[in-house]
Parts: C-alpha cells; structure tokens; sequence
C-alpha cells in the first residue's frame, strides 16, 4: 500500500507493506531509486516484518526541495518513524541509503534493532570518480544527486567518527566487484562483514546471497554489548 506522510517540513511517499503486529522494518533506496528498487524484497521480509520503504527527499514521488543534506536525509527518517509511531526498527539501507541509515544509528542508537548496511560508500573522500554529467533520466532531483556527490566526494569528518556511536548490531554487505571499499565495517564496533561476489547493486545481482545473508544476520539471538 503507497502511503504519504508530512514529516521534517516536506511530503514522503512510503510503502507499507506486512502485519502491523509485526516487528518493524525499513528499507532504505540507493541514489536516484526509489521504493520500488526492493520490489520482491519488500514482499519477502513482509512475510516476518511490518515493512516500510519510504522515496528519499528527492527521490521517486517524495518532495524535491532542492536542499539535500545527508544529516537532513536521517532527519527525514527519524521524523517518519516517528510519524508512523515506530520505537525501534530494523534499519536496511542501500549506497546512499547506508549512508543514511549509519547516520540515524549513529545520532539515535535506542530507536535502531539491527543495522543493516549493503555497499555504502567509505567515510574517506572518493577520488577518481567521474564528473557527473545529467542526461534524461527522470524520477529523481538532479541537484539531490550533484549535492550528494559533493558529500561523498569530501565527506564531513563526522560521519566517519559517528560510526563508532552505533551500538545496534550491523551487518555490512559488500560487493567484490564494487568499487567501494567496505572500510565501513572496520569503524563500527563489532560489526559483521560479508563479501559477496556482486557489483554495487548486491541486492540486484545476488539476490539470493543477499536475502540469505540478511535472513541469517536477523535471525541471530541479540548479543550484549558490554
């Protein structure tokens, strides 16, 4: 069911999807997706989960404000689990999305169950990537996507030192033929980190390794952290 919430001053457009008596669970898209990249996805954790998939600011039928923060885009979440009265979640993001995602973990360790994070980007400055260059593409802001390469590009030194905030236990996915290097996993405490034989779209290109992953990260007892 495609929903709408006004949260932190704009209008997402969400996903809602499995049994609202269901522990809940939020997939977080990559850069210029929206909620239909886990299409398939969504359906299998709705099975176990209350699923929410939110467009990003910028993305997909969400408002394009011209303004995209990355500590604003974690902003955006909080202020729609809140909305949709969720205490504590399990968090999922992809690329942009783990990005995200690590933000929330980081400035709201209570609210955050279990962190999952699929091929972020690293928390050093990336060099070597091509200019963006915009072409028809539509569904998504082109300045979310050149104000967010800006970020990555040189990354604000408080997002690499915030990772070692996160408490929740984390499950880093990383694709071996993905330019990223996962060097994520070495800053959270105790996270776990798993390569698989995909690009950058894991979820895409190893569908199977990916959902056999996250289903046997999620079914493990809690561990306590001393």
């Amino acid at each position: 069911m495609i929903r709408d919430a006004h949260v932190n001053g704009l209008r997402l457009v969400y996903r809602e999807e499995g049994d609202p008596s269901s522990p809940p669970l939020m997939l977080i898209h990559g850069r210029t997706a929206d909620h239909n990249d886990w299409n398939g996805i969504t359906q299998h954790f709705a099975g176990r989960y209350h699923v929410f998939v939110p467009d990003m600011r910028g993305h997909g039928a969400s408002d394009h404000p011209g303004e995209y923060p990355l500590p604003g885009m974690a902003a955006d979440v909080v202020a729609l689990l809140d909305h949709l009265g969720v205490e504590r979640v399990t968090l999922i993001g992809h690329s942009l999305g783990g990005v995200i995602a690590a933000l929330v973990a980081a400035g709201h360790p209570e609210r955050i169950e279990r962190l999952v994070l699929e091929d972020p980007p690293p928390a050093y400055a990336l060099m070597g990537r091509p200019p963006i260059v915009e072409d028809d593409s539509t569904g998504f802001d082109w300045r979310m996507v050149h104000q967010t390469e800006r970020q990555m590009l040189e990354p604000d030194p408080a997002w690499g030192e915030g990772l070692k905030e996160i408490t929740a236990p984390t499950l880093v996915l990383s694709g071996t033929l993905s330019p990223f290097e996962p060097d994520v996993a070495a800053r959270i405490p105790a996270a776990e980190l798993v390569r698989i034989e995909a690009g950058h779209l894991v979820h895409m290109d190893a569908r199977k390794e990916f959902l056999r992953a996250v289903d046997t990260f999620l079914g493990k007892a809690p561990q306590t952290r001393g």
